[in-house]
């Protein structure tokens, strides 16, 4: 009686052991994968901000005076860039505020264009048939969103 009250003290000690361990693991692995859903990785992308200012005397008369045109040297687009960045271009004509283009102002066109190096602006007659007059000095803000 004595054995066999020995072996199963023994056996059930062994049993509950395996219980207590098997519940170790399991609340170990469970916080694990908590925190590892917690956790995610962010990627910290610097969009850059540049501001440019355009005079009259900037601008390039095309057409006979239907559309010009006006470059802003951009050394930050390169080919790499102009291919999988992005860039947002705003226009202010009272030096504080933005208005996105391409847009219309005033029957006058705004647009863009990128190319490795620069950026050219065009203006032409809303229409696309009238004359325009370059704008007075503008301010033109840039965008430049990187992207990996």
């Amino acid at each position: 009686m004595q054995l066999s009250a020995l072996f199963f003290r023994h056996h059930y000690t062994g049993f509950s052991c395996i219980n207590v361990m098997k519940k170790s693991v399991f609340l170990f692995a469970m916080s694990i994968m908590l925190l590892g859903a917690g956790c995610k990785k962010e990627y910290i992308v610097p969009n850059r901000t540049i501001f440019a200012t355009l005079n009259p005397g900037n601008w390039i008369k095309l057409d006979g005076g239907r559309s010009y045109t006006a470059s802003i040297n951009m050394p930050e687009i390169d080919n790499n860039f102009n291919d999988y960045g992005g860039v947002l271009v705003y226009i202010s004509f009272d030096n504080g505020t933005y208005e996105q283009i391409p847009q219309v102002y005033n029957g006058v066109s705004y647009s863009y264009l990128t190319r490795s190096g620069q950026i050219v602006l065009e203006i032409q007659s809303s229409d696309g048939i009238g004359t325009v007059t370059p704008p007075g000095s503008v301010k033109v803000k840039i965008v430049l969103i990187e992207s990996l």
